[in-house]
């Protein structure tokens, strides 16, 4: 305890220091990190003369982050804050007639709807509504709110289910009867409550449940937001997408998107009946004559590629935009003039921003570097948020064919320029078949080339992930080279932003082709850069990452000199009983256990435990219900039981990440001991 309260006043001390001290510079650390502000949720005003945005900053001392609304013309003029409030405010969206801003707030001791005028005064709550408001929109006629809300779906009201739950928590037992799954997901434990869209007039009123009965959630769960529904041109309905499988949720990727009118009363109509795979993100065109959306067309794959579908609306009629575009789009945004869809997509080690013509579907890139996030249209320019592995988000924006970029905000600018980190370069090889493989280098701070560094590999999730160039706030790479390491990152056979067939690649085959992109990929970032130290090499990951140092530790035994381990499985049969979202081990592994149990038992660490002596940190976190904890208990009971050096880092209050500020000080305080132990 007194190490951690010590690091949180380390931490608090950079704090000060950093905004204090411009000129002094230090190594890159875990308390920079944390010093950041993080920039989310930008929304450009109706006439594209303002941004709105939402700034997180974290409170150590109280051990948690909080944000706040600022606001910037989009000529980058005019920083102020918005709002200012203990508790936080998030989730802003423009009045119509730009003139006030809406959002989120739980400052009045539940979560509602509050509004400010950007001309100045105190923020008005607008919502009274018995339960927490988790998400909002605006409808395109400013008459009308959209908000979701958790409810229990056959009941009448929300009041309903507040009387419910105020029932339930008075009883004596505690005890919980499932008839279905998900018992639990991500890292809650079901109850029945479903969150579902409810409309209502701005002037005040009964909020209707536009999804009434549906036994389905939107947003979707854990990870949807307001980008999961939006209101129809006239303002009349509301188009959402949710997932109504009934008992098939947990190993079902068919979600669908279904219109509602705002006065209830109707069943919702689904407009995507016919693809059993994923829809998502619908969004209206200008002149609200089409409707674009996100759509997989392979059913119980959650990393196929997302295609962009443009919907004739009303009639329905629907042609696929680009079809042999071989990228997987993560958001579309109209332009001013409906011509052009915006699209980001990861990218050869980037996550780009692509422009695609409505018409004739040509597609050419406009921001290639860095990870592209939020787009909008700002006048006549591009409004969009970026970062990269030196540098936290930021707001851009850029002339319509990808000239004239500048810079709208720099909101981090003097705590990037104190902390001094390592230069990164990517870098490129043939790993498996001879394919080409893509992989970036960071340089330790203060980079001598006459020296020699230790290397910390690091190994990502998914699989169908990548370790691209963003600022991470977990894995970020800076923390390892501030503390004297090389890292190196391979995006192996499975990872997303090199074409479709090189995503799919990884199924059936975990430890296969990855592993074999790994070895080449490493042999060839110590023969391309003679200073990395290759006698003194980690090598660490989570999630898929370690589930690899797992597969590492049996079939790769003799590499590293030390292997960390974060939420990853041991046994790939019993991993599959244990999680939630069946349709992920069943699609990677060809089926379900009983019926290709060979699928589950090609590639199982557990079976090599046998030939494991490399030293482990084994880290897990109690509400992981991904990937649960007895994966991690189980790893380190194998090295124990084997008289390998090893060490356990539980976590009682973390899910498949690590959130907390204090947290995040021990994780990477106890990570970089370990390597500092083995690897120095």
């Amino acid at each position: 305890m007194k190490r951690i309260a010590a690091s949180l006043m380390l931490a608090m001390s950079l704090c000060y220091t950093t905004s204090a001290v411009g000129a002094d510079t230090h190594p890159f650390s875990i308390h920079d990190m944390l010093a950041m502000e993080r920039i989310g949720d930008p929304q450009v005003s109706p006439d594209g003369s303002r941004i709105v945005f939402t700034l997180r900053t974290t409170d150590l001392e109280a051990n948690r982050g909080r944000t706040d609304l600022w606001l910037v013309g989009s000529d980058g003029s005019g920083l102020r804050r918005l709002t200012s409030h203990p508790d936080g405010d998030f989730n802003p969206r423009w009045s119509t007639d730009g003139k006030d801003v809406y959002f989120l707030s739980t400052r009045s001791d539940a979560s509602q709807v509050w509004r400010i005028s950007v001309a100045g005064g105190e923020a008005q709550q607008v919502t009274h509504q018995p339960l927490d408001v988790g998400s909002l929109a605006i409808s395109p006629t400013g008459t009308h709110l959209a908000i979701s809300m958790e409810v229990y779906p056959d009941g009448a009201s929300p009041q309903e289910t507040r009387d419910r739950l105020d029932e339930i928590a008075a009883r004596k037992a505690s005890g919980q009867l499932f008839d279905k799954m998900f018992i639990r997901h991500w890292d809650t434990w079901k109850d029945g409550r479903r969150a579902h869209v409810f409309a209502l007039p701005v002037s005040g009123g009964d909020a209707i449940d536009v999804m009434k009965g549906m036994d389905a959630d939107c947003p979707t769960k854990p990870f949807g937001g307001p980008e999961d529904y939006t209101f129809t041109p006239d303002g009349k309905g509301i188009v959402f997408g949710a997932r109504d499988v009934g008992r098939d949720e947990p190993w079902s990727t068919d979600f669908d998107l279904y219109v509602a009118s705002i006065a209830g009363g109707v069943a919702p109509r689904c407009l995507t009946e016919a693809n059993k795979a994923w829809d998502m993100a619908p969004t209206f065109s200008p002149d609200g004559k089409t409707l674009a959306y996100l759509a997989m067309e392979r059913a119980g794959y959650e990393s196929d590629r997302l295609r962009i579908i443009l919907q004739e609306w009303p009639s329905g009629n629907s042609r696929t935009l680009a079809p042999n575009w071989d990228r997987s789009a993560g958001s579309i945004t109209w332009s001013n003039d409906g011509g052009t869809l915006y699209a980001t997509a990861s990218n050869l080690g980037q996550r780009s921003l692509f422009a695609i013509n409505v018409a004739v579907g040509t597609v050419t890139t406009v921001v290639k570097e860095g990870t592209v996030r939020a787009v909008g249209m700002a006048g006549e320019r591009i409004m969009f948020s970026r970062d990269n592995l030196q540098s936290p988000v930021e707001l851009f924006s850029i002339d319509t064919d990808g000239m004239n970029e500048r810079a709208v905000t720099r909101i981090n600018a003097d705590k990037v320029a104190a902390a001094r980190m390592g230069d990164y370069e990517q870098f490129t090889f043939l790993g498996w078949n001879d394919e080409k493989v893509y992989g970036y280098v960071v340089k330790p701070v203060d980079f001598d080339p006459s020296k020699k560094y230790p290397v910390a590999f690091l190994i990502h999730g998914g699989p169908q992930g990548s370790f691209g160039n963003d600022f991470h706030y977990r894995w970020n790479p800076q923390a390892y080279t501030g503390a004297g390491y090389a890292a190196v990152m391979v995006d192996f056979h499975g990872s997303t932003g090199y074409g479709q067939a090189f995503c799919d690649s990884i199924r059936g085959d975990w430890g296969g082709k990855p592993l074999v992109d790994l070895k080449k990929g490493l042999a060839a970032a110590l023969n391309k850069y003679p200073w990395m130290d290759r006698d003194h090499v980690s090598a660490l990951g989570a999630s898929y990452g370690g589930y690899m140092i797992n597969w590492i530790a049996g079939n790769w035994p003799n590499r590293f000199r030390c292997l960390i381990n974060h939420d990853g499985n041991l046994d790939e049969r019993m991993a599959y009983y244990d999680t939630e979202e069946l349709w992920f081990p069943e699609w990677d592994h060809l089926g379900t256990p009983w019926d290709n149990p060979a699928g589950y038992a090609r590639h199982n660490p557990i079976d090599h435990v046998k030939n494991w002596k490399t030293p482990m940190l084994v880290i897990h976190g109690a509400k992981d219900y991904r990937v649960v904890d007895t994966q991690g208990m189980s790893t380190f009971t194998a090295l124990q039981r084997r008289g390998i050096p090893s060490k356990f880092l539980y976590f009682p209050d973390e899910n498949h990440w690590v959130l907390s500020p204090a947290n995040g000080v021990l994780w990477h305080e106890t990570v970089i001991g370990w390597l500092d132990q083995w690897t120095k």
